[in-house]
């Protein structure tokens, strides 16, 4: 294989536990988002539309959804013989094998795929972020300063701040100082989890890291700041636009509802910048006689009888004459009965939801099955889920993944309220 001058590393392997049930049975990455994409498919999109044409994504946490939408590369043009996409999980070695114990460990362990490439730089990429951004320049950026590595940042509100790693640089953009997720921040330029790398100082670093019993094998943890130590020339790469970690119900709703506005924020439509992902087979979406849509996203496959306000419609969804559906994400092949109102929700791939349902009413009140994650005033119901006719669901209640009638014990669950599989009921 010719020799690249610079390749990806895509890091896909995160569980996104604070996604509750939308990641209880796949990987963050492979979450659907926009109305017809994955949130790996913006990461993927940069990469060729930036000219990097060789990509390793690595995976760990319930791959199989994400392995199969990414297959051979074919909807962004990385189905390549010289180059390509490559998919790298952890696996057997001769003398041992163990899952990824860090980011930094996830590149080591798949250091034989990066030799053979034999690239000049490496750029350290995430899976999970929604974004557009061209790495050419930031590449351009890297050589021009002659780093050893270049960071690239983002400018976040300082209260903010203390949720990420944060840099302070000098005038001409050189870091001095680097702290993760600092009580008290000292500037508010927030690692936006994109890294270069000159690939010989990085395979360096990784090794010796790889050798210290106490180190967590993170890039943000122990990479950087070692390389910072040892008075290497790191750069921050000042970034000017719309990212978005969706790793939370709340982000994930939000940029998801930005969407439905008339100039959008993050722009799905740009021509000069487009998003790829494989394309559904599915005829032209159809509104029937009955069927209103205002300020939304619908996808193909759509079947619209009912009444969808400011809400995102993923591909094959039905919705029935006399329903409402406002400020809601329903995802893919999902089937909404007659009489039904939805309000403020998100409703999983291939969910049915019943007649005469009202879901996302009532007062707000906090989800005692997981407050940190749920607390949103969001109701959320997971994949392959039914929903008997004549269910009233309150606000913020969450419904796990493959609940089938049976499971309710009670046609009414209040706001806070939660049903879960293996676990408590309410």
């Amino acid at each position: 294989m010719a020799r690249k001058e610079i390749i990806a590393l895509l890091l896909a392997g995160g569980q996104g536990s604070r996604l509750g049930v939308l990641t209880k049975n796949i990987a963050k990455p492979a979450v659907l988002f926009g109305g017809k994409y994955r949130i790996i498919d913006f990461t993927l999109s940069n990469c060729i539309n930036s000219n990097i044409d060789t990509v390793g994504v690595l995976t760990q946490y319930q791959p199989l959804k994400l392995h199969s939408h990414i297959g051979i590369g074919k909807p962004w043009d990385l189905d390549r013989r010289n180059g390509g996409v490559t998919i790298l999980t952890p696996y057997q070695r001769q003398e041992k094998g163990e899952w990824y114990s860090g980011t930094a460990d996830a590149v080591l362990q798949n250091i034989s795929y990066v030799e053979e490439l034999s690239p000049k730089y490496v750029i350290i990429l995430s899976g999970d972020h929604i974004y557009k951004m061209n790495y050419s320049e930031m590449l351009e950026f890297h050589k021009k300063k002659n780093a050893d590595a270049t960071i690239s940042v983002i400018d976040v509100p300082w209260e903010e701040a203390s949720r990420y790693g944060i840099m302070s640089v000098t005038e001409n953009s050189k870091i001095y100082e680097f702290e993760e997720k600092p009580g008290n921040p000292k500037s508010t330029l927030a690692s936006m989890g994109i890294y270069i790398f000159n690939w010989e100082i990085l395979k360096d670093y990784l090794q010796k890291d790889h050798d210290n019993p106490n180190s967590e094998h993170d890039f943000g943890k122990n990479i950087i700041p070692g390389m910072l130590k040892d008075g290497r020339k790191l750069y921050a790469y000042k970034f000017v636009g719309y990212w978005r970690d969706v790793g939370t119900i709340q982000a994930y709703w939000e940029s998801n509802m930005n969407l439905t506005e008339r100039i959008p924020e993050f722009n799905l439509f740009d021509p000069y910048w487009r998003i790829y992902t494989p394309n559904p087979v599915y005829p032209a979406h159809f509104i029937g006689e009955t069927g209103k849509v205002m300020k939304s996203i619908v996808a193909e496959g759509c079947i619209i009888h009912g009444t969808v306000i400011n809400s995102v419609i993923f591909p094959g969804v039905t919705v029935q004459e006399g329903t409402v559906i406002q400020d809601s994400i329903i995802m893919s092949d999902a089937f909404i009965g007659a009489n039904t109102e939805i309000n403020c929700c998100i409703i999983g791939e291939g969910s049915v939801v019943g007649n005469s349902v009202r879901i996302g009413v009532g007062e707000f009140a906090e989800n005692r099955y997981n407050p940190k994650v749920y607390n949103t005033n969001i109701t959320v119901v997971g994949y392959n889920t039914v929903i008997p006719n004549g269910t009233i669901l309150g606000r913020n209640v969450v419904i796990d993944n493959h609940i089938i009638p049976q499971d309710f014990t009670s046609s009414v669950i209040p706001s806070g309220g939660y049903l879960i599989k293996g676990g408590d009921e309410q």
